[in-house]
């Protein structure tokens, strides 16, 4: 566990202790390396409700071009076969008190189904904001994590060049004749 804070401290400045479950899930995966889902549609989706998934298919056909058509056809049928095809018995004549009753019903249903479908889409969209925090976030402690991989490869390649470099100096130091070293001491 000691790993772990020492880990927390220098990729979010701050123990483990004090971290979120967002950022400790992140750690855990990053250590692990294992992948983040980013399949935010069906991870959502597997939370709904029976009447959540039927309220988004009622909107998903009450917002489509289909619907909007077929209404359409609907309407004029009902205005053709109440106008001029039962003149002597209409169903419902013209001012057509009927069709504005079921239209204003079809109305005050449809609204709120709707809405639950627009809410539940904002959800959504905040499910996928969360999840795309998730992936930048481990994204960036793999990049602090490599920075801190090459920050120590450089450090021990400099290592190894100062002690390459004084072996160097201490052979050319040595292979110099004594009257050029006391030569190059009066020098400097």
């Amino acid at each position: 566990m000691a790993h772990f804070n020492e880990i927390s401290q220098i990729l979010f400045g701050k123990p483990s202790s004090q971290l979120s479950e967002i950022e400790h899930r992140i750690l855990k995966y990053a250590k692990e390396r294992r992948p983040l889902s980013t399949d935010t549609h069906a991870a959502f989706d597997t939370s709904l409700s029976f009447g959540a998934r039927l309220a988004d298919a009622i909107a998903r056909v009450g917002g489509s071009w289909t619907f909007i058509l077929g209404f359409c056809a609907f309407l004029v049928a009902w205005v053709v076969i109440n106008s001029i095809l039962l003149v002597q018995g209409a169903f419902d004549p013209y001012p057509y008190i009927f069709l504005n009753l079921v239209l204003s019903m079809l109305a005050a249903l449809q609204a709120p189904v709707i809405m639950m479908s627009q809410n539940r889409q904002a959800e959504r969209d905040r499910f996928a904001a969360s999840k795309d925090y998730e992936v930048n976030l481990k994204a960036e402690v793999e990049l602090i994590a490599l920075h801190h991989k090459v920050d120590d490869v450089l450090l021990r390649e400099i290592v190894e060049l100062r002690s390459e470099l004084a072996s160097l100096i201490r052979q050319v130091g040595q292979s110099l004749p004594a009257t050029d070293r006391g030569q190059e001491g009066t020098e400097e």
